[in-house]
């Protein structure tokens, strides 16, 4: 089944039942392709605080899935100075609407709709993605986005999260929820630690932004506890003699580096 973007504002409840209802019906485009549910334009409002939660700015690229109208795209750059926005629709006609929204702003080849699947589409030159999806779509997305994004990419959703995936931080504008996701560096794996003369064997995994795993110190066995990854920052605390070290630092992917200490992967 193909997809296509709910954008409706409702409150938590309503946008339940109002997600349920939907899914039990069948829509087409324009062309005839098969949606999973019909578009619904979201408030400009929430437009507004979704692209101000991403800090949206003129270093970024922004991908919008399920563009509908066009509208959080070309906010991203009109209002925001993104310095490239792209719209991802399945429905023609929506892709043909955009681009008048888009010329009625006197917008250039720095904004673009594709009249494409999201599932199909290459996100990897994004640096922040805005959705208004079924949370069961989100779970679909999920595995896709954290493999084609970079670390530190931000995602903000509308009504629906990301199960187990846990938002940096969500509010409610004028009663329709919002979500920042920050797309997590992956640093499962095992690590050599080195702080001065010391070094510190690290065996990691993280799912998400949850991070736990196992320190040997001086031969011996110690927890990591209050672990993270946020994007490419990492931080866990680890006794050392008697003490709590806190190590703060940044992945490249193959090695974390922070004030005093770096960690490569073994």
């Amino acid at each position: 089944m193909f997809l296509h973007r709910l954008r409706k504002p409702v409150l938590a409840l309503a946008a339940i039942a109002f997600a349920g209802s939907a899914l039990a019906q069948s829509y087409t485009t324009s062309d005839g392709k098969k949606l999973d549910i019909f578009f619904v334009p979201t408030q400009h409002q929430v437009v507004k605080r979704m692209l101000e939660l991403a800090e949206v700015g003129p270093n970024d690229v922004h991908y919008d899935l399920g563009s509908g109208d066009g509208r959080i795209v070309i906010a991203a750059v009109r209002d925001f100075k993104a310095k490239k926005g792209v719209g991802i629709d399945l429905d023609p006609q929506r892709i043909a609407e955009s681009k008048e929204n888009k010329d009625k702003d006197k917008l250039g080849d720095n904004v673009q709709f594709l009249n494409q699947n999201i599932f199909e589409t290459d996100l990897s030159e994004a640096t922040v993605v805005s959705m208004y999806l079924l949370n069961s779509i989100n779970l679909r997305l999920r595995p896709k986005l954290l493999k084609e994004l970079k670390p530190g990419t931000r995602i903000v959703t509308h009504a629906f999260n990301m199960g187990e995936w846990k938002e940096e931080h969500n509010e409610s504008v004028d009663g329709y929820q919002v979500y920042l996701f920050i797309v997590p560096a992956n640093v499962t794996g095992k690590w050599e630690l080195s702080q001065g003369e010391r070094r510190i064997a690290l065996d990691l995994q993280n799912e998400f932004t949850d991070l736990n795993g196992t320190a040997t110190v001086d031969g011996k066995p110690a927890e990591i506890r209050n672990a993270r990854v946020t994007g490419t920052k990492i931080r866990f605390t680890i006794d050392l003699d008697g003490k709590p070290v806190v190590f703060e630092g940044t992945s490249d992917g193959s090695t974390i580096s922070g004030a005093g200490w770096s960690a490569k992967k073994s």
